[in-house]
């Protein structure tokens, strides 16, 4: 009988929920084979892992770093690198430009499974999901093409463009229907400027203080083929690898400084206006226009490369990717 009682008073008892993730839930869309920043803002993201909840990276493809599994590829060698492979997944984007792909964007399509890993997120949690867009916005766009209430369950952040200078930059020229689409949309839309003395060509390292500062930072992991060959068994070692075969003496890590300005809106001057429009190679100012986007210029150095400096000493945090 004593026994009974006790079981009954146990099976009554229930497991108390899991407490609630309050990280922001981030989407990281990449064209990581083009250049050697995408790869530092991936390890940024992922050793910050005590502030964002990444849920995926998507990939695209543009003019210079090859088809799209190219750059799945460079993703799959960072996530890698940083310890965080399971609980990270890589999604395959487009190849094409947003013009090319948005009349079959209901059916079957080039980077259909990125643009379904987008909705399927946004609708996975009652909390906003936030997309760090660091190439072209074809991903983006079509999801938006494909479902336009996105907007209510999403921001976005994009590195692209320069303001108020002409607006002919990589990112941007790659696919601009998907820039002036997404910019008559309504989904809060933040643009991280890239030109010369305003953006994040301003935070920018040597390639002597990479080889002095990041051998062997971040954690120890099996070694794996670099893009450039060669075997690397931590993403320090692998971040002197890309640099010393970019054959510059300095490079802007453009993408690490987007993401920081989600760290800390501080490191960049903001300033939010009526959304303009991308006509040819020039912004054209729309005043009247009701939907506003916030653009983000005059970048702080030194905070963020110190910042990034420090996270890459702190491979601690990507314990928390780790199943």
């Amino acid at each position: 009988m004593a026994a009974s009682a006790c079981r009954s008073a146990g099976a009554n008892k229930t497991t108390p929920p899991a407490p609630e993730d309050l990280r922001p839930r981030i989407i990281f869309d990449t064209d990581a084979n083009n250049e050697l920043d995408d790869q530092h803002a991936i390890a940024y993201l992922l050793f910050n892992s005590q502030l964002w909840n990444v849920v995926g990276i998507t990939t695209n493809a543009t003019t210079n770093g090859g088809p799209i599994a190219e750059h799945s590829a460079e993703v799959k060698r960072i996530v890698h690198l940083a310890g965080a492979e399971n609980p990270v997944p890589v999604i395959d984007g487009e190849n094409g430009t947003f013009e090319q792909i948005l009349p079959s964007v209901k059916a079957e399509h080039d980077g259909k499974a990125a643009v379904d890993f987008i909705l399927q997120q946004s609708r996975a949690s009652s909390r906003p999901l936030t997309i760090l867009a660091v190439g072209k916005l074809t991903n983006v766009a079509l999801a938006l093409a494909r479902d336009p209430t996105l907007a209510d369950r999403a921001r976005l952040v994009w590195l692209g463009s320069n303001w108020p200078d002409n607006a002919n930059e990589y990112n941007e020229a790659d696919d601009r229907p998907s820039v002036n689409y997404v910019l008559d949309s309504k989904i809060p839309f933040d643009v991280v400027t890239v030109g010369g003395k305003s953006g994040t060509e301003k935070v920018w390292v040597s390639t002597q203080e990479i080889a002095q500062r990041m051998p062997g930072l971040g954690p120890k992991v099996s070694p794996i083929k670099g893009r450039h060959g060669g075997e690397f068994g931590t993403f320090g070692d692998y971040s002197v690898n890309l640099f010393e075969h970019s054959g510059d003496k300095h490079r802007a890590l453009h993408d690490m400084a987007t993401a920081a300005v989600l760290k800390n809106v501080s490191w960049a001057e903001s300033q939010t206006l009526p959304a303009p429009r991308i006509e040819g190679k020039r912004w054209v100012p729309r005043p009247e226009n009701p939907r506003t986007v916030r653009f983000f210029l005059n970048l702080n150095r030194d905070a963020n490369i110190e910042d990034f400096y420090a996270v890459m000493q702190r491979p601690e945090l990507v314990q928390a990717h780790r199943p």
